[in-house]
């Protein structure tokens, strides 16, 4: 039976595998996500938490910057007051906090071809994944020159080196692709995944949301 990874058990593996993600913690009432929110510090956004639920944004529960204990106390009773309403059906675990993430957004994502095997793709991330598709693809295990390959074939690439998109660092960014690509060689269990968006600022990266699909 297969598995799916969503939420902060996605987050979790990645960080276990040596990838950065913005710091996150699960909070099951309005309680501890005030505490957890005052704990990472403000701004912070709001996700709802559920096994069932792929697309947080489709169910109208995502928050965003929340500046103090008060407004993420009202946004979580929003969330969970709706996605009741609205999916009565589905489990809930309650919310995410999570650090407000900053800067360019890209998207990274696999997948296991029948044909071909593993697959490495990279692109524009965040809102304009799907609206824009500017990506690019390479077989997986990839090496330095792939990585540097795949950046540069964006039609976004120009818009990556301008110093108003906060001098991102080419460098990081290739090293990032390089351990995607090896944790994809130590875990062909993993049949997918989507990790969007990825923020960078600097010569620092780190993932927002992911999802993982995971063969038995």
């Amino acid at each position: 039976m297969e598995k799916l990874l969503l939420g902060m058990d996605a987050l979790s593996f990645l960080e276990g595998e040596g990838l950065r993600v913005l710091e996150s913690c699960l909070a099951g009432d309005e309680d501890a996500a005030a505490g957890a929110a005052a704990s990472i510090g403000f701004p912070v956004a709001l996700k709802v938490s559920s096994p069932d639920v792929v697309h947080k944004t489709e169910t109208g529960g995502i928050r965003v910057f929340l500046k103090n204990e008060e407004e993420v106390r009202l946004a979580f009773r929003e969330i969970v007051q709706r996605f009741r309403a609205e999916n009565p059906e589905k489990r809930l675990e309650g919310a995410m906090v999570q650090k407000l993430g900053s800067g360019f957004e890209l998207i990274v994502g696999t997948r296991q071809d029948k044909q071909f095997g593993p697959v490495l793709m990279f692109g524009l991330g965040g809102i304009f994944a799907e609206a824009i598709r500017d990506v690019s693809f390479r077989l997986i295990p990839i090496e330095a020159g792939d990585a540097g390959e795949m950046i540069e074939e964006l039609k976004s690439y120009a818009a990556l080196k301008n110093p108003r998109s906060g001098t991102v660092d080419i460098a990081s960014i290739q090293d990032f692709l390089l351990r995607v690509s090896g944790l994809m060689d130590r875990h062909a269990e993993i049949q997918e995944m989507d990790l969007n968006p990825v923020f960078v600022t600097g010569s620092d990266l780190l993932i927002c949301d992911a999802r993982i699909r995971i063969a038995p």
